[in-house]
């Protein structure tokens, strides 16, 4: 699983917004497992204890599940993965229109816009 991280937020954010992406376009299926802490920071160079606290905060959030000293996977409830979607989904609009609106697109314009790049 490897991705790069960028210097603009905390990393351990970045691991879990790339792990709810993969979850949401069937990357990673329900169930499966993620590389051990140790393995996911060499992978993609940080420090274990930022991936530690990653996986933790999914594990608080239901995302993956890790009994007691085994390797984690992926959540297998339906509703919570089409609520990560949902979430990812409302994140993304949300950047979106406020930097249109930042610059002054009309609403129309930006319907527009839309349809003709979403492709």
């Amino acid at each position: 699983m490897k991705f790069t991280v960028n210097d603009r937020e905390p990393v351990y954010i970045q691991i879990i917004r790339n792990i709810k992406q993969k979850i949401v376009t069937g990357e990673i299926q329900k169930g499966e497992r993620l590389p051990s802490r140790r393995e996911m920071a060499v992978t993609i160079n940080v420090n274990p204890n930022t991936v530690q606290k990653a996986y933790k905060e999914m594990e608080e959030m239901g995302i993956i599940n890790t009994i007691k000293n085994n390797q984690s996977t992926i959540t297998d409830d339906d509703n919570l993965i089409k609520q990560i979607r949902d979430d990812l989904i409302n994140e993304a609009t949300e950047i979106f229109l406020e930097q249109m609106k930042a610059i002054n697109v009309p609403m129309e314009e930006v319907k527009e816009i839309i349809s003709k790049k979403y492709v």
